[in-house]
């Protein structure tokens, strides 16, 4: 005879997933999700159920439908195109990376989707329209190096998303289609913007749409103007919006023709006046912009300096003695970019101020391989010595010793990024003569969470021995202008457990090396090799033992003349749950 209780527990696989749901809705890592849905069949189905943020690393890694299929209740996407070396003009321009299928996909399945986050992406006009027009909840549109689309892509989506409350264009190619899109903003009553930014638009913008916009958003906090915007007409959007906590302020230069509320005032009253508009700006932590610069009228920053956690300068031509009056009040700082421009001195000043300082970068002003070389060792053993809670460093310079390089190690060991970029090809120690392996050496021995490692300069396979021997958590490789053997990689993609990313250019690596992460392919998520040693049948034998690897071969440029070489000009490798991708080019071949 059955028990009592058997009728109030008739489907506990059900019980489980009502359980799993409600438990899941606290979880918000990815990798934390991914490892659940990998349990058993009910998890998974419990977790897709319940994923509101999808995030794609790379979009050709599986199709828009499989994605809509798994995941019925996204209300936030992030999807990657181009891989990085994109940014360094290595990839063709109509390479791919299309979002037009992702639209299209989502505009069905996700009617409740609010945000959309794109990196490295082809956007149309079209697209943008479609977003507009698909979402009606829509409040979220945030671009990073996107290209495709012009000032009509954005003048639909600013019109018709009512709801809008991030629009961000962060190195994007916008192109100019000579419409009035800040006009296009609803213009009834405050809006819901929380943050603009557009500081990467090419084009004049009408300043008296902008500064109403401004001053009809209360809850605004992210403001990121460009070039176009001067530095009296910052100092009026200030005067609009004293709650911005984050501030890209334009060209940061008087205009050529004297505004018509100014023209009395001379370049004392002037600065005066900006220096009373950032201390009415009290909430101010993030500043950034800079364009055009006029040197004169940066100490008007100084009565925010004192708040600031993160400081980009990296569009500054500015030298240490302009920079030193400004960073000796930067107490806080926490991030801080600049051009090489301001010299080891600079650095120095800033090793001396922000003892708090967690990420650097430094970019060159000319980043040819004859450049003046502005930063040196110097500067780096400076930041190390006075930095030593540093977390993540990007370095450009044209000489570098082991010496420094060895000292950062141990006085910032809580390095997660180091990426050190020797522009001169195969550089050594340019004081020893030696190769760089003891430098980089000691940066995975001694930093015990590096996940991201960039190396340069003259390596032997001494370095990467050191590198696959201790960098078991670097997840992101990039190796430019270095390197010896194919030993060197193998010891890489043989000892890096954690590796996903792998990118190489201009360097001796061939078949063998890359022979030799066959093991490994499977659960990166792409290699990239340019400019190397690798041949056509090479890459076929990995695409024949490899099915589920996209294997890509293709040109720098999309002519198919030029002299002949035995070796592909460019591998770009990536696993796929759908296969190879339907719309590569005619330059493109996938074996």
């Amino acid at each position: 005879m059955p028990e009592s209780n058997d009728h109030f527990t008739p489907y506990p696989d059900h019980v489980l997933e009502n359980v799993l749901e409600n438990v899941l809705a606290f979880l918000h890592s990815r990798r934390d999700r991914n490892a659940v849905s990998l349990v058993c069949r009910s998890w998974y189905r419990a977790e897709a159920y319940t994923r509101s943020d999808v995030f794609i690393g790379n979009c050709y890694a599986l199709s828009p439908r499989r994605v809509t299929d798994r995941f019925t209740r996204v209300r936030s996407v992030t999807i990657k195109g181009k891989p990085r070396f994109a940014d360094f003009s290595l990839l063709p321009v109509n390479w791919g990376a299309h979002f037009t299928p992702w639209v299209s996909g989502m505009a069905n399945a996700y009617r409740t989707l609010e945000k959309i986050h794109l990196k490295r992406m082809s956007v149309t006009d079209d697209d943008l329209a479609a977003v507009a027009n698909s979402f009606p909840r829509f409040k979220e549109l945030v671009l990073v190096c996107c290209d495709g689309f012009g000032t009509a892509g954005i003048a639909a989506v600013v019109s018709r998303c009512r709801g809008l409350r991030v629009l961000e264009l962060i190195e994007d190619e916008v192109s100019d289609d000579y419409v009035d899109w800040i006009s296009c903003f609803p213009a009834d009553g405050p809006t819901n913007l929380e943050s603009l930014m557009f500081d990467c638009v090419e084009s004049p913008i009408n300043f008296e749409s902008l500064e109403n916009l401004v001053a009809r958003s209360p809850l605004l906090k992210k403001l990121g103007l460009n070039r176009f915007v001067t530095i009296g007409q910052l100092h009026r959007l200030m005067t609009r919006a004293p709650q911005l906590t984050h501030l890209g302020t334009g060209s940061f230069s008087p205009p050529e023709q004297p505004e018509q509320h100014e023209h009395h005032e001379n370049d004392n009253n002037r600065v005066s006046d900006y220096v009373s508009a950032f201390a009415s700006c009290k909430s101010v932590v993030c500043l950034s912009g800079f364009r055009e610069i006029a040197p004169e009228y940066l100490p008007a920053i100084i009565p925010v300096c004192a708040n600031l956690s993160s400081l980009n300068l990296s569009f500054a031509n500015i030298n240490a003695e302009q920079l030193k009056p400004v960073i000796r009040h930067c107490h806080k700082l926490r991030v801080f970019w600049a051009l090489d421009s301001i010299g080891d001195e600079g650095l120095q000043a800033v090793a001396e101020t922000c003892k708090d300082l967690r990420e650097l970068r430094v970019f060159p002003i000319d980043a040819t391989e004859n450049g003046e070389g502005l930063v040196s060792e110097m500067g780096l053993l400076a930041i190390s010595i006075g930095c030593r809670k540093l977390q993540s460093i990007l370095y450009f310079c044209q000489q570098m010793t082991n010496a420094a390089v060895v000292a950062m190690s141990k006085n910032c060991p809580d390095l997660v990024v180091f990426r050190l970029c020797i522009i001169g090809r195969f550089s050594p120690d340019h004081v020893t003569g030696e190769p760089m392996d003891e430098g980089f050496g000691a940066i995975v021995k001694n930093c015990k969470k590096l996940t991201r490692l960039a190396v340069s300069g003259l390596l032997t396979d001494r370095a990467f021995s050191y590198i696959g021997q201790y960098g078991k958590l670097v997840r992101t490789l990039s190796v430019a202008f270095a390197g010896d053997s194919d030993i060197g990689l193998k010891y890489v993609l043989e000892g890096c457990t954690n590796l996903q990313k792998l990118e190489i250019r201009d360097s001796p690596f061939g078949d063998s090396g890359l022979w030799s992460g066959l093991p490994r392919f499977y659960n990166m998520r792409f290699v990239w090799m340019s400019s190397c040693r690798v041949t056509r049948e090479g890459c076929l034998d990995v695409a024949r033992q490899l099915p589920r690897l996209v294997v890509e071969v293709f040109r720098r440029d999309e002519e198919e003349g030029g002299e002949k070489s035995d070796f592909v000009n460019t591998l770009y490798m990536y696993r796929s749950l759908d296969g190879p991708r339907a719309d590569a080019p005619r330059f493109v071949n996938i074996l």
